[in-house]
């Protein structure tokens, strides 16, 4: 090959991939766009909300637990979408770190149907936030009681072939990397791992930072802006509702890091409703979401 040769070559090559749709190199890093139920802002039934987020351009939902579980199989079989994930019901309410015990067995019942209903959709994981270190409940009680009920659920999550994963919440409980990886050594299961919400860490620490501890225990992501010149220590939840790209999330750094552990599967938007209360909200969200998986 001659020089002018390889120089058309190249030339030809480089004018393909700029015409490349994002989608398409979004595919390349085997990410799939999906959407947490309770944040679809348009209104309407299960399944004209799918509908919806189908049109929009996401491929799965994450539904909540405690759903009627036959009308969001129709809604998911109807639409083509699919379940990404279950996020437990009831583990805000009813916590599994709850002095008291007859709580605790309401958030292990929420726990096991949330994992039920998983197996019926073909999702994977349940989220969990396993417990809350406030109100009087201490950091240590918040473990040694949640490892507890986790444990319990873990022969269920087994049975069912569906995994729970922990996710990182602002609660006063896990809020660096290393006490995640702690947390798991704990409870010592193939069947639970972590859902990384990847905004919610913004307020701690960048999320770059966590993914190489956390590694190939990510079974999910939750995908979600974070603006840490935005928050205040009086208001630090003023750094969410930046429409992705415009907080300063490293998101370049975030792919790359993840590429590094190897995560393919689901990204799920946990952005706010009014970014998906229309269909055209909803497709800038999907249309977003790709930019950054094609980083």
């Amino acid at each position: 090959m001659n020089r002018r040769t390889f120089l058309q070559t190249t030339a030809t090559a480089l004018a393909a991939t700029a015409l490349i749709p994002s989608e398409a190199l979004a595919a390349k890093r085997k990410l799939r766009k999906a959407i947490m139920y309770s944040t679809i802002g348009v209104k309407g039934t299960v399944l004209e909300k799918f509908k919806a987020m189908k049109a929009a351009g996401f491929e799965g939902v994450e539904p909540m637990g405690g759903l009627d579980s036959q009308e969001v199989l129709a809604a998911l079989q109807e639409t083509g979408l699919e379940a990404a994930s279950v996020c437990c019901h009831t583990h805000w309410a009813k916590p599994l770190s709850d002095p008291n015990p007859g709580t605790r067995k309401i958030g292990y019942d929420g726990l096991i149907q949330s994992l039920k209903d998983a197996k019926v959709y073909g999702a994977t994981s349940v989220l969990l936030v396993p417990g809350d270190a406030r109100n009087g409940v201490s950091y240590g009680d918040c473990f040694v009681r949640s490892v507890a009920e986790v444990k319990k659920a873990v022969p269920v999550a087994k049975d069912l072939g569906v995994k729970i994963a922990i996710e990182n919440v602002w609660n006063n409980f896990i809020t660096t990397p290393q006490q995640a990886v702690e947390y798991l050594d704990a409870i010592d299961s193939k069947w639970v791992g972590w859902h990384f919400d990847i905004g919610n860490v913004g307020r701690y620490s960048p999320a770059e930072t966590w993914i190489p501890f956390l590694g190939k225990h990510i079974l999910k992501l939750h995908i979600k802006e974070f603006n840490t010149k935005a928050m205040t220590p009086e208001k630090p939840g003023a750094g969410f509702g930046f429409k992705l790209q415009e907080g300063d999330n490293d998101w370049p750094a975030i792919m790359k890091a993840l590429d590094k552990v190897g995560y393919k599967g689901w990204g799920i938007s946990e952005q706010p409703g009014t970014q998906a209360n229309t269909v055209e909200a909803a497709s800038d969200l999907a249309q977003r979401m790709d930019k950054i998986f094609a980083l």
